[in-house]
């Protein structure tokens, strides 16, 4: 098993990234390295029955199943017990949501594509490795489009992703 040292890294600059978003307001404006930016509205779940159906439609997009050959292989998604963490099973290609109210945190696009992004990611190891990484930009730039992809850019370039 390879150590998974950009883990800590990768989580604090998605919640960089989770910060820019919920502070777009209604107008979707952000300003980031000197380029103002019209961010999409972020979906948020309700159940993870929601979340079941959202994952199997960004993995039958056609844009996505071109990029990642992963995504014909199907996700299960199923509840987590507790509410701290969401995550991904490579052995059976699972992703756990929390889906109690205090879990209501990770029933959030920008999260559920992190999970999704484990599953297309075709080397695997280390799990928030580098190729991780640019399969989550890849990601979330086809499913939600390029301003989105800018934003990770930035900040995971800025977090010594890149």
């Amino acid at each position: 098993m390879t150590r998974d040292s950009n883990r800590s890294a990768v989580y604090d600059a998605e919640r960089l990234v989770h910060r820019i978003f919920e502070r777009a307001g209604s107008t979707r404006t952000v300003q980031i390295a000197g380029t103002d930016l019209t961010v999409p509205p972020e979906a948020k779940f309700s159940s993870v029955e929601s979340v079941r159906r959202y994952v199997d439609d960004v993995l039958a997009a056609p844009a996505v199943r071109a990029r990642f050959p992963r995504a014909a292989h199907p996700v299960a998604v199923r509840r987590r017990r507790g509410s701290r963490a969401a995550h991904y099973e490579r052995d059976g290609a699972v992703i756990a949501v929390p889906d109690s109210a205090d879990g209501a945190w990770a029933l959030r696009e920008l999260v559920v594509l992190h999970e999704v992004a484990h599953h297309v990611d075709d080397v695997g190891s280390p799990a928030h490795g580098r190729c991780f990484v640019d399969a989550l930009i890849d990601l979330v730039g086809l499913v939600l489009g390029p301003e989105t992809a800018f934003v990770y850019r930035v900040v995971f370039g800025d977090s010594g992703l890149l």
